[in-house]
């Protein structure tokens, strides 16, 4: 059965675009792509899986998740975006994302929102996340290490574990995200 220590290693829960590594000029798609290829590719679970395709990203555009390109090119706040949407598209649908990012965007477009300092913020949370979620995948194993000695059936309940905090983890964000979108609501009929 592979261990807690594997499961880390191929998670590759560290990998993120930091903000400094965001270059200052504006990048066409091919690059963007490249640029997330570098970051995530070692996160992915296999070969045929994309970080990122130009599908993908034209869709993103469409459905307004962020703001408009301007001159087929994708400006540091557009590949902060798009790094949040990589992020949230593992846990939400593409419906709550885009209400999550809509106030976002209406932000950037209306005010000097400080959009890198509030992506930053972001970065710093996911980085204390790691502590936790290595914490957490040990305390399973160690807890299953202690209640099951086939190795076949730890392997399963290992899994069980984990994809039941998965699940209470997605639920507990889709209901930030439908208070949200009922906040939000609240605002407009005012």
């Amino acid at each position: 059965m592979i261990n807690s220590d594997e499961i880390l290693k191929k998670l590759a829960i560290e990998s993120n675009i930091r903000q400094e590594e965001i270059p200052d000029i504006d990048l066409y798609m091919d690059q963007v792509i490249q640029l997330f290829d570098s970051k995530f590719m070692k996160s992915l679970r296999n070969e045929e899986e994309k970080v990122l395709t130009k599908t993908m990203i034209n869709n993103y555009a469409k459905g307004k998740l962020f703001i408009p390109i301007k001159n087929k090119k994708y400006s540091k706040e557009h590949i902060m975006l798009i790094s949040m949407i990589y992020q949230l598209k593992g846990a939400l649908s593409i419906n709550d994302i885009k209400a999550i990012l809509a106030p976002v965007n209406e932000r950037i477009e209306k005010e000097n929102f400080d959009l890198e300092s509030f992506y930053s913020t972001l970065i710093e949370l996911q980085q204390k996340n790691i502590n936790n979620i290595t914490d957490q995948i040990k305390i399973q194993e160690h807890e299953i290490e202690m209640l099951e000695n086939d190795d076949q059936l730890k392997q399963i309940l290992f899994i069980s574990a984990l994809s039941n905090m998965s699940n209470a983890f997605r639920k507990a964000a889709e209901i930030l995200v439908d208070d949200l979108l009922e906040n939000n609501k609240k605002k407009g009929d005012k």
